[in-house]
């Protein structure tokens, strides 16, 4: 039990943050990030040990973004967000202010194509190896290094031209 409560521990931030670069709300985020365990929990005996209990969480995760994704909640809030967005008349200054908050390596990470963004979330802040990528995108290890490695020259080149 020790031993899960440490596994729990190490990869729950990585869960987090892979649900909080995709949904954007801390809540939404959270929740996802417990029914993802809850799952695991539920569902442990069915780990089968062809991956890595990591690989075999962020399984889980998607399945459970995916579900999200499909709910009602989901285009509830867009709607939300979206007529937010059409009443909106800050000055640009504001503007500005809320761009510059809001990050921008994750402006640039949501400006990749959907398997380079999959990609580059599960590394970075699933903190998956190129092998884990691979197997939860049905793709070859070094497919996902080349493609890593091309998505990330392209997010350093479009960070650049903000200090420039």
């Amino acid at each position: 039990m020790k031993e899960l409560e440490e596994l729990y521990k190490d990869i729950q931030p990585k869960i987090y943050s892979f649900f909080y670069v995709k949904t954007l709300d801390q809540n939404t985020a959270e929740d996802l990030t417990h029914d993802t365990f809850y799952e695991a929990m539920k569902g442990f005996n069915s780990f089968a040990g062809k991956s890595t209990i990591q690989t075999w969480l962020f399984s889980i995760a998607n399945n459970l973004l995916k579900k999200y994704y499909r709910s009602k909640k989901y285009r509830k809030k867009l709607v939300e967000t979206l007529s937010k967005e059409d009443k909106k008349t800050n000055s640009l200054e504001e503007e500005l202010m809320i761009k510059e908050r809001s990050g921008k390596l994750l402006e640039q990470i949501n400006q990749l194509d959907s398997l380079s963004k999959e990609i580059v979330t599960y590394r970075i802040y699933g903190e998956l190896s190129f092998k884990e990528i691979g197997e939860l995108i049905g793709k070859s290890e070094n497919y996902t290094r080349v493609a890593y490695h091309r998505a990330k020259l392209k997010l350093q080149k479009e960070m650049e031209g903000f200090h420039g």
